[in-house]
């Protein structure tokens, strides 16, 4: 007779036989590590099984403990949490977790419950509790808020947080470290693990999982070694010096992307923006109308009706191809999906991986991905991603966040909500926490005060005094406060949604207002792969009808434009180095060597150890075109921060543009360039202070202040239906900027504005990196007759902020073909 321990395993065993399976090594390693108590975080490739490697020891502890009834208890409580990043994602879980439990006989429930899943089936699960309850970290919180959630969690045996990578270093990987400091409160011997594909500090990112307090003799970190067979192909014009410089949409390949999609059973099409994947849909109708109700269109504003149609139609094998943005590109199996297509550069690498294994999407299957540049230059990029798929040393590191103040006011309303809380108790369980490890007691008691009096600046208004003492216990009593808290939970700021609706009120979807307020009655616009009419405008509810003209204009959504990560920058450095000595065999190097050419005869190419700068004139003044390779993000600040020490030369004024390559500085006076090199240009002493000198540091902060109002409770956006507009919430928070720059400038709300502005606007660590690095190079200064290949991309930026879509491109053109005259 078998050990009543073996019983489950061997369940599972057979399972994977009668799948014509066998398990991994490294699932087993963490069957038995699971099974052993410890908590950890797996690192495996997508489409390797890592779902199974820690949803089957689930199963096998359940079997184990209940060897003789597993098959008859019903109404177990939760027993497991599975939180994941994406709604799509959650939806593909649940039907991958209820298959194994239906084959093994086993009576679980698995539910989800995020923002798709209907009001009618959230209140059931108060009622009775599913077995495994699969969601998000906002849905999380939002359970935390209910009056008696502990209930809920009183049978929980493990966590299981997915896609770890994604939310690590965003403030929904804080929330859901707040999470899970309060499940171990409630439960503290409950696993923890986390599930991650691609991110480079794996020991970090376990450790900001699972928290300070956990001891590392109980902690592993598995890694699978498995080698995942990965297709890279790049789409290649036929003629470079044809193709556009500069450009963000590739659809002037459109006719190469076609056979490829006939080819293949199934195609996902990912863009980096939503505007990008409308325009990419409509153009495939366009080019082959018979793919009419064959391909679809995914993206995060459209209605989650039309994102589950996809998203089923998808598994089903019926559709040919789906254009989407990120919203597909984690951990969701799509079988029948053979081929991924990349359209422009996903500025990273673990992101182009991520998405590569969204075809072949099973353990022993080739994953297949075709890049598609939008611009000459971006075969550059095409060349680093290919080399970098075969380093695993080029996967980013993941920085976490620390200390968000407003993550952490929000935390503890919510739980003071729900059943209150005593904030000494509180503040060594948030200190157990990454996050707020060094959270001051100082820092504890403003935010104490913060949220019972409204603070030094608000206490004179009693709607910010939201937390009342009882007895010691901290909570919230007001139910309108509590119902707004509720409705307000989550940390993703957006600009105002207005719903977008037919007039017999069949829901397609949200576009940003500000967009819409740009358009007149009668305009039209593309969005959910139709071609609109807007009829009228009513309660933040934008009202349309089908039109049949082609010519509408195109929805764009605020923070489109991604920035090369560090490691893509140092890679797409060494792939010019390549081109410089002749050493690569990359085709996509070889394809743009006579752009690159074009660009060593009219000025140079700098090498590895280079900084070139290029100095020009034409009828618009004087131009200095600086070439880092080190994203957009970086090249704001530094752009900003050279204008400024230059400035202190020389009264002058500059216009300036930037993209991924490098930056421009205009003027209509000669810039005293060698002047400013010679006294230090690139400098990292005074850093931070020359660049809050250099930039409107004020209105940065302000911006980044809204988002910050918004997720501390001090602007609340509206119930449904009666949601405000955009100009009233940026009034408000502006409001509150001002009110406290000017009585209460220690406020952390407004230090953490600040704060956010050099972090993660201008990645302040970043270019201090940038700069010394610069001093230890050769700096090359370049007088040239015309705008150069590097240049022109650049100066094409700054013009498109002046001309309409049309006009812009037209003029580019004219311009493109000039200097192709010139070469």
């Amino acid at each position: 007779m078998q050990p009543t321990k073996q019983i489950g395993l061997e369940l599972i065993e057979e399972w994977f036989e009668q799948q014509q399976w066998q398990p991994f090594e490294y699932q087993r390693e963490v069957w038995d590590a699971y099974l052993s108590g410890k908590n950890g975080l797996l690192n495996a490739p997508t489409g390797t099984g890592k779902t199974y490697a820690l949803w089957m020891p689930v199963l096998i502890n359940w079997i184990n403990r209940h060897p003789k009834t597993y098959k008859e208890l019903t109404d177990n409580g939760l027993q497991l949490l599975w939180i994941t990043p994406l709604r799509a994602l959650a939806r593909d879980l649940e039907q991958a977790l209820q298959k194994v439990v239906d084959d093994l006989d086993i009576p679980w429930q698995i539910a989800r419950r995020t923002g798709d899943v209907s009001s009618y089936k959230k209140k059931k699960m108060k009622e009775q509790m599913p077995e495994v309850l699969i969601t998000t970290p906002e849905s999380l919180h939002i359970l935390m808020a209910q009056k008696g959630y502990r209930d809920y969690f009183s049978d929980l045996n493990a966590v299981i947080v997915d896609e770890w990578h994604e939310l690590i270093g965003t403030k929904r990987g804080t929330q859901t470290e707040l999470g899970l400091s309060r499940l171990k409160h409630l439960q503290p011997n409950i696993n923890i693990w986390g599930i991650s594909a691609t991110i480079g500090n794996l020991q970090e990112a376990k450790q900001v999982l699972l928290g300070n307090n956990y001891k590392s003799n109980e902690a592993v970190t598995i890694k699978a070694n498995i080698e995942k067979s990965l297709s890279i192909q790049s789409v290649l014009p036929d003629d470079v010096e044809k193709f556009p410089w500069s450009g963000h949409l590739g659809t002037k390949l459109l006719p190469k992307v076609l056979p490829i999609i006939e080819e293949s059973r199934s195609t996902l099409i990912f863009t980096n923006t939503r505007s990008q994947s409308e325009v990419w849909f409509q153009q495939l109708l366009d080019a082959k109308p018979e793919l009419a109700g064959t391909i679809a269109l995914h993206h995060g504003s459209l209605s989650k009706k039309i994102r589950r149609w996809v998203e089923q139609t998808l598994h089903e094998g019926k559709l040919k191809a789906v254009v989407c943005t990120s919203s597909l590109d984690l951990g969701v199996d799509f079988t029948p999906v053979e081929t991924v297509i990349q359209v422009g550069s996903p500025k990273g690498v673990a992101r182009f991986m991520q998405r590569a294994g969204r075809s072949g999407h099973q353990p022993g299957s080739t994953s297949r991905i075709y890049f598609v540049p939008t611009n000459a230059l971006e075969l550059i990029e095409a060349a680093a991603l290919k080399t970098a798929a075969t380093q695993e040393v080029a996967v980013e590191n993941r920085i976490p966040v620390l200390k968000p103040y407003d993550v952490l006011i929000q935390y503890v309303i919510t739980l003071a909500v729900s059943n209150g809380f005593k904030p000494d108790q509180l503040y060594e369980e948030v200190r157990s926490t990454f996050a707020y490890q060094t959270l001051s007691r100082k820092e504890w008691n403003w935010i104490m005060n913060f949220i019972t009096t409204g603070g030094q600046s608000l206490q004179a208004y009693d709607e910010y005094s939201k937390v009342i003492e009882e007895g010691g216990l901290y909570k919230v009593t007001d139910h309108k406060i509590k119902r707004r808290h509720r409705m307000s939970i989550g940390t993703i700021a957006s600009d105002t949604m207005m719903s977008v609706k037919y007039l017999n009120g069949g829901h397609l979807g949200s576009i940003e207002e500000w967009f819409i307020a740009s358009l007149k009655k009668g305009d039209k616009f593309w969005f959910a792969g139709r071609s609109l009419e807007l009829v009228r405008t009513k309660q933040m509810t934008a009202y349309v009808r089908r039109s049949n003209t082609s010519k509408a204009k195109v929805p764009s959504w605020m923070g489109g434009r991604m920035s090369l990560s560090s490691n893509m920058s140092a890679l797409l450095r060494h792939k010019l180095h390549e081109a410089i000595e002749e050493t690569s065999n990359d085709i996509e190097l070889k394809t743009i060597q006579p752009i690159l050419n074009v660009q060593e005869n009219w000025s140079t190419l700098p090498d590895q150890d280079e900084l070139l700068i290029e100095q020009t004139t034409s009828n618009e003044g004087h131009h200095l075109f600086f070439y880092p390779f080190e994203g957009r993000y970086v090249h704001e600040g530094m752009s900003a921060l050279i204008a400024y020490r230059i400035s202190q030369l020389k009264p002058i004024t500059f216009s300036i543009a930037m993209n991924d390559y490098g930056f421009e500085l205009l003027s209509d006076k000669e810039i005293p360039l060698k002047k400013a090199l010679a006294n230090d240009l690139f400098s990292d002493n005074n850093l931070v202070e020359d660049i809050f000198s250099s930039l409107n540091d004020t209105e940065l902060a302000k911006r980044r202040f809204r988002g910050i109002c918004h997720i501390a409770g001090l602007i609340f956006k509206g119930f449904p239906g009666q949601r405000k507009a955009s100009r009233h919430l940026q009034s408000s928070s502006s409001l509150f900027f001002d009110v406290f720059d000017q009585y209460e400038p220690d406020n952390l709300l407004l230090q953490q504005a600040y704060d956010e502005v050099l972090s993660y606007q201008l990645d302040e660590v970043r270019l201090r990196k940038v700069l010394k690095r610069i001093q230890s190079q050769q700096i090359t200064l370049k007088e040239t007759e015309r705008f150069t290949p590097f240049a022109f991309p650049i100066m094409v930026d700054r013009l498109r902020e002046r001309l309409s879509s049309e006009s812009l491109t037209n003029r580019v053109q004219r311009m493109q073909l000039k200097l192709e005259k010139q070469t």
